[in-house]
């Protein structure tokens, strides 16, 4: 036989040493196939995670706006009455409701009027109808905006669902309170606040305990 070395690789001049070489090459190629096989996996887990991310980002961005009370979003605490405001019975500001679910969510949300007039440092009462067509037993939270933004910090809850999860029997419905008021301090500019409110399934986050029950809420 006519064998010669060309780098790390036997060559032989005949038809069975060509199939040698050939099957050598192969071998040599599985560890590539391997890494490749490996980069696509985790290329894949990233594709996965981002997916996940990108639709978690919404939810996340409306709780910390509600938190930080930014870009539209009202405070998640109550507010106090400062017992020496006075209702400014000179200005009329009014105020729209609108609410709607996140994801598709089998609820039936809805404000119970859809505009009220306030006048500012003035204590009103508005009630919302939630009714669960899920199906199922269900923990909701409703996230809260105000427009203008710039009213946000000016229309303040003493009390509202909103500060807490609502749980919800299986085709249960209930009637749930915001008192809230309007700081005098409001420019006179503002003549029309818009509350929106924003339902989310929070099953997932469900706090520990039987069933959180917001004051004043009517179940029918």
């Amino acid at each position: 036989m006519d064998i010669t070395v060309t780098g790390a690789i036997p060559y032989v001049r005949n038809r069975s040493n060509h199939y040698i070489r050939h099957m050598l090459s192969s071998e040599d190629n599985k560890p590539s196939f391997k890494k490749h096989k490996r980069l696509t996996l985790i290329l894949l887990c990233g594709v996965i995670f981002m997916f996940g991310f990108c639709y978690m980002l919404v939810p996340l961005y409306q709780l910390i706006c509600k938190t930080e009370g930014i870009n539209g979003k009202s405070g998640a605490s109550a507010s106090t009455v400062n017992p020496g405001m006075r209702v400014d019975k000179s200005r009329t500001i009014k105020v729209y409701f609108t609410t709607t679910l996140h994801g598709g969510l089998a609820f039936n949300f809805m404000p119970l009027q859809r505009a009220i007039e306030v006048h500012p440092g003035e204590t009103k009462l508005v009630y919302f109808l939630a009714s669960n067509l899920t199906g199922r037993e269900m923990t909701v939270q409703a996230i809260p905006s105000i427009t203008p933004a710039d009213a946000a910090r000016f229309l303040k809850k003493t009390e509202c669902f909103c500060f807490t999860q609502q749980y919800f029997f299986k085709n249960e419905k209930a009637d749930m309170p915001v008192y809230f008021f309007i700081d005098p301090a409001i420019s006179k500019d503002v003549k029309a606040i818009t509350l929106s409110y924003t339902l989310f399934d929070v099953g997932a986050f469900k706090k520990d305990g039987v069933r959180v029950v917001n004051k004043g809420r009517i179940d029918l």
